[in-house]
């Protein structure tokens, strides 16, 4: 059975930084793509950033040279590092292994 679970999230003001968790149980994480998600209320989730198992990553426009993702595969976890955040980052932040996904963690940005 897989298993996502993400922490990290909580209350930040503008400018500041925090960063997510994915830890996942069972023995498929270093073999698969991974990917962070958002919804904000009254939106469509959407994709953040993903990383390939050999490590290439892309990212969503608006979050560009401010998100950071990495995994570690000896721990199956995998990371958002946000810094520079805005108050439109405010979201549930998902993690997404192929059609496996975590419960989500709430990131608030106050401005």
């Amino acid at each position: 059975q897989v298993q996502l679970v993400e922490s990290g999230g909580g209350l930040v003001q503008a400018g500041g930084s925090l960063r997510l968790s994915c830890v996942v149980s069972g023995s498929i994480f270093r073999i698969f793509d991974m990917g962070w998600y958002r919804q904000a209320p009254g939106k469509q989730r959407e994709l953040v950033a993903t990383i390939t198992s050999g490590g290439s990553t892309t990212y969503l426009d608006s979050v560009k040279g401010r998100f950071a993702i990495s995994r570690d595969n000896a721990k199956n976890t995998m990371y958002l590092q946000m810094n520079s955040l805005k108050p439109e980052d405010t979201a549930v932040y998902y993690c997404r292994l192929v059609t496996y996904w975590g419960q989500g963690t709430q990131v608030t940005v106050s401005s």
